[in-house]
């Protein structure tokens, strides 16, 4: 085993060993609420959801890295054409969130009439509009990078898993509101 690749090792492990840290010690120890609450009848996130899931992002991120090394011997560490994937892929990220922030309030001012952005933020369609193309961008996006090439497939996998997320997390909650409407 190259030494990159034992340090990748080491990493991958650390990040799992702090997700697991981060899952079953100190969420339960600081936060006083679980992953989803049944407040009066109804279901609301709780504070644990969040940190829950970017604990299971940091842990699977980890554990694929650990596994899954794969740099040839005599490569070095970091190329260019890798910091010009994660360039890549940091502009695709930063793009979709941008069209999450303004798709919604431009499809008001377009379709809208007189109507404010802000009061109409949490009825549809207004409030799935930024959300659905900021998240088909990006996912497509990221998905034609890896391939290297774009695909309509891309963009139907990219439109399912977005209309997906805004099942599973705007239509069980009311006091949800999708990104970027709660910071409107």
């Amino acid at each position: 085993m190259m030494p990159h690749s034992r340090s990748n090792l080491i990493l991958g492990l650390c990040c799992a060993a702090f997700a697991a840290l981060v899952a079953f010690v100190w969420i339960p120890l600081d936060v006083d609420t679980g992953l989803i609450e049944k407040v009066r009848r109804q279901l609301v996130i709780g504070d644990a959801l969040a940190p829950m899931v970017a604990a299971a992002f940091i842990g699977i991120g980890g554990l694929l890295l650990a596994v899954f090394e794969r740099r040839a011997p005599g490569q070095p560490a970091v190329r260019l054409a890798d910091l010009a994937f994660v360039g890549i892929a940091l502009a695709v990220l930063v793009t979709g969130f941008l069209i999450m922030l303004y798709a919604g309030p431009a499809a008001v001012a377009v379709f809208g009439g007189d109507a404010e952005y802000r009061l109409l933020r949490d009825t549809a369609p207004w409030k799935y509009i930024g959300f659905f193309l900021g998240g088909v961008f990006i996912i497509t996006g990221l998905i034609t990078q890896a391939e290297n090439r774009f695909r309509l497939r891309n963009l139907c996998i990219a439109a399912a898993v977005t209309l997906v997320l805004i099942l599973i997390y705007d239509v069980p909650f009311d006091d949800l509101l999708l990104p970027p409407n709660g910071d409107v």
